[in-house]
């Protein structure tokens, strides 16, 4: 695996990013480190850096959790996240970057259509939202595109909001790096660079709170799906131009 200045800037970008936007980092990095590395080796690196990520803003934005979301979004996610995982080895790299980039392009341009668009908050779409959510991110390494949209619905303070989805994708990376660890995903070169992911989760995650103080959450958001089409369009392009 080749680690080098860029990789680690857009790293960075993408927790600053993942934090202001409330979709988490995972959603921008997955898709970048996918133009380093091999899409399986891209879910092991991905789980370990969301596991010092999730610790950090959990820290950062400790200002109580919403313990019904974490109950009926947290235990399905935790479920779907281990069937997701277990199916990795059984799909093709391409595919789950195919995959992967048709959700981002449709994601994000449903939402810049209707951003008015919202779930009701009820015990039924917490649950739905926490087994999509757990299964996308086992499959193709990010859910949290989903499950912010699910959380909005309920109208949390922000830093509730972001420590409640930071406690939940604690809970999916904790299974998720167990599973992809016996699929070989966590190798050695990943486990050398957890100081430097726990580095730039610090950096990233204590740069986007202090943005957010400026910053007006909804317009960044649509800023957000903007950059997640782009990403989604770059990851098909690349499976295109690949086969050409």
């Amino acid at each position: 695996m080749r680690w080098d200045i860029g990789f680690l800037f857009l790293t960075l970008l993408a927790e600053i990013v993942g934090t202001v936007g409330g979709f988490g980092s995972s959603v921008f990095f997955v898709p970048i480190a996918n133009f380093y590395f091999d899409f399986h080796h891209v879910l092991g690196l991905t789980a370990v850096l969301h596991l010092a990520s999730n610790v950090t803003k959990i820290a950062l934005f400790r200002k109580g959790f919403h313990r019904q979301l974490l109950l009926t979004m947290g235990i399905p996610s935790v479920v779907f996240v281990l069937l997701g995982g277990l199916l990795t080895p059984y799909l093709s790299s391409q595919l789950l970057e195919l995959i992967l980039g048709i959700f981002l392009t449709i994601f994000s341009l449903f939402f810049i259509r209707n951003p008015q668009r919202a779930l009701l908050p009820t015990t039924k779409n917490a649950v739905l939202g926490g087994v999509l959510s757990g299964f996308s991110a086992g499959l193709m390494g990010t859910g949290g595109a989903i499950r912010g949209l699910t959380m909005a619905a309920f109208n949390l303070e922000k830093n509730v909001f972001i420590a409640t989805s930071a406690a939940i994708d604690l809970l999916i990376d904790a299974s998720r790096t167990v599973i992809y660890a016996k699929n070989g995903y966590v190798t050695q070169d990943i486990i050398y660079a957890i100081p430097v992911l726990i580095g730039i989760s610090l950096l990233g995650s204590g740069i986007g709170k202090w943005i957010l103080r400026f910053v007006d959450q909804n317009r960044f958001k649509q800023i957000t799906l903007f950059l997640i089409l782009g990403i989604g369009l770059l990851t098909l392009g690349k499976i295109i131009f690949a086969k050409i």
